[in-house]
């Protein structure tokens, strides 16, 4: 579907976690329905001491295409998504969308993003950085060392042919999201983008990338740290060893 037809986000949910965005979220709540008028809007705010949350309320009471959903802390990314990915689903999503509050990913890419999955030839569609026509902005040489070098190894490791697999920037299909069982992901941080469609090409799911423009937050910092880096590393290399396990196990192997 291209930007401006009719349907303009019918159908899809867009997944909004934060945590202490109380300065991006009115600006990036109003460019996403902008962007998908028709869609419903669902932020996932973990108990935000600045106040995130009760300003999303704010805007859900005079916009009924605003939805929250409040969880008690702050307890991961990949946790945050499940629990929005959960409620939009029981909500009746056609399309699931999930994307950053910081500003770094465009909401006027969302209908170019979800046009692949809306017109049925992806079941997933990945906003990616490394492909032609894709691009950073704002970062510096190590940031994107880390960022490429993570993308490769985990390309690599799993046997994955993706550029860009540490991008949080997706449309889902609704039906491809339910049938990745939840239970069992390693949702602690960004190997979570990862881990998730890794299960879902393993299950079949078409996967295209649509280049994008990502851009560093524009305000706040950002939530990555050594951390996480090792997190991923150690994640994907589990993966692969209980895949190939797996695969052993197999009757007549």
């Amino acid at each position: 579907m291209s930007e401006g037809g009719p349907r303009a986000g019918g159908g899809a949910w867009v997944v909004l976690p934060t945590y202490n965005e109380r300065d991006n979220v009115q600006p990036i709540v109003a460019a996403i329905l902008t962007a998908l008028p028709a869609a419903t809007l669902l932020v996932v705010d973990d108990g935000s001491p600045d106040g995130t949350g009760e300003l999303a309320d704010a805007m859900a009471a005079a916009d009924p295409r605003v939805r929250v959903l409040h969880r008690p802390a702050k307890e991961g990314l990949g946790h945050a998504y499940l629990d929005g990915f959960r409620f939009a689903l029981g909500g009746g999503a056609q399309r699931v969308v999930q994307m950053d509050a910081d500003g770094s990913h465009d909401p006027a890419a969302l209908p170019g993003l979800l046009d692949p999955v809306e017109a049925g030839r992806a079941d997933l569609a990945i906003g990616s950085r490394y492909v032609r026509g894709g691009r950073v902005t704002d970062w510096g040489v190590g940031r994107r060392l880390v960022s490429r070098g993570g993308s490769l190894f985990a390309r690599l490791v799993l046997d994955l042919p993706i550029s860009d697999l540490t991008g949080g920037f997706k449309a889902w299909r609704a039906e491809t999201l339910a049938a990745i069982p939840f239970v069992g992901v390693h949702a602690g941080g960004y190997v979570f983008q990862i881990e998730m469609t890794y299960r879902a090409r393993r299950g079949g799911a078409r996967v295209v990338e649509v280049p994008i423009t990502f851009r560093d937050r524009r305000v706040g910092q950002s939530k990555m740290s050594r951390r996480i880096v090792l997190e991923a590393f150690r994640v994907v290399l589990q993966l692969r060893w209980e895949e190939l396990r797996r695969r052993r196990a197999a009757p007549g192997r």
